[in-house]
């Protein structure tokens, strides 16, 4: 059963011009009627309205630069029915331990000098154990160092963890919901969606900012994702960074073979995301390599304002950072 959750709005989030037609509710929750009610706009009214919103709280024309490593790969006991490093599904993702501080640092360095400013570390278990959450905190600090921002998605948090990671000064731990609470059973059954609501209230109560978001592409339908969409605004407050993810298609997983999601499809989901969640960063994530410059424009437009910079994403490919360039300097957008 969808349940909402309470948004915490302050003024400013709510001043949408009443004549719109927009929502001007002080405190009142995004339903997932009203989100397909903008998923079913006409396109050009829907991303009209996303580019309003997107330039009261964002310059439209700046994307931040995100890289994300894998400090730990392979062999997670999850049943995710999209992940590649599941060890239960043979995809040729070979099982490495966790890499070592000098080598994360290496990597946030090299990525630092070609523009990112963001710098995550994902690793492949259910949750950290005690000895890793260490590990991770000397990662954490020595990013900091470098004077980039810091973000980690390690799974489950135990009472505690969230704590730690803070005090090593992590910005931003990533946890997402993957998808609404009513098709989340079709795609994981290992965890439930409690459990991500709760490692997300401890990363809260932690004082570390929020990044959660989602997967589309795996065979839902239209309301599936509002219902996305709708969760994550919900969340009290809603996350400062929502990672919208294009399924990544590998052998060897359930997912393997799914119906494609058509690009304009996504992007109307970036522009509801835009709407939703205002002051968000919303960030292209998986699948980006197989979108066309003109579709990764259109997400922009809808209010797209970070991009995961580098040629891997943890196991999948990404465009190359020469293209990235490429594309930003077509648009004659600068990145930060």
């Amino acid at each position: 059963m969808h349940r909402n959750f309470p948004v915490t709005d302050s003024a400013d989030d709510r001043n949408v011009d009443k004549n719109r037609g927009e929502k001007t509710f002080e405190s009142m929750k995004w339903s997932i009627n009203e989100i397909q009610s903008l998923l079913d706009k006409p396109f050009n009214d829907l991303i009209f309205e996303a580019q309003q919103m997107h330039r009261q709280y964002h310059d439209a024309n700046v994307v931040q630069l995100s890289t994300l490593i894998s400090v730990k790969t392979g062999g997670c006991p999850e049943d995710c029915g999209y992940c590649p490093q599941a060890a239960r599904y043979h995809t040729g993702v070979e099982n490495q331990t966790m890499l070592s501080v000098e080598s994360v640092v290496n990597a946030a360095a090299a990525a630092k000098s070609q523009g990112a400013t963001r710098f995550c570390m994902g690793a492949a278990w259910r949750g950290p154990k005690q000895s890793d959450i260490e590990k991770i905190a000397e990662m954490i600090s020595a990013v900091k160092a470098l004077e980039m921002e810091t973000c980690a998605t390690l799974g489950m948090l135990k009472p505690g963890q969230a704590k730690q990671l803070g005090e090593a000064g992590l910005d931003y731990y990533n946890h997402n919901l993957d998808t609404s609470p009513d098709f989340y059973e079709e795609i994981i059954s290992t965890r439930n969606y409690q459990d991500r609501l709760r490692t997300l209230q401890d990363v809260r109560d932690a004082g570390i900012n929020v990044c959660c978001g989602g997967i589309v592409g795996m065979g839902e339908t239209r309301e599936v994702r509002a219902g996305l969409i709708a969760q994550l605004a919900n969340l009290n407050p809603y996350p400062e960074s929502v990672p919208i993810n294009n399924l990544v298609q590998v052998e060897g997983t359930p997912l393997y073979g799914t119906a494609k999601l058509d690009p304009l499809e996504f992007v109307r989901t970036i522009a509801a995301a835009r709407i939703s969640m205002p002051k968000a960063m919303i960030r292209l994530s998986a699948g980006r390599r197989e979108m066309s410059e003109e579709v990764q424009a259109l997400c922009f437009l809808a209010g797209a304002n970070s991009i995961f910079y580098g040629d891997k994403l943890l196991t999948t490919g990404n465009p190359e950072v020469r293209q990235d360039q490429a594309l930003l300097d077509k648009l004659g957008m600068q990145s930060q």
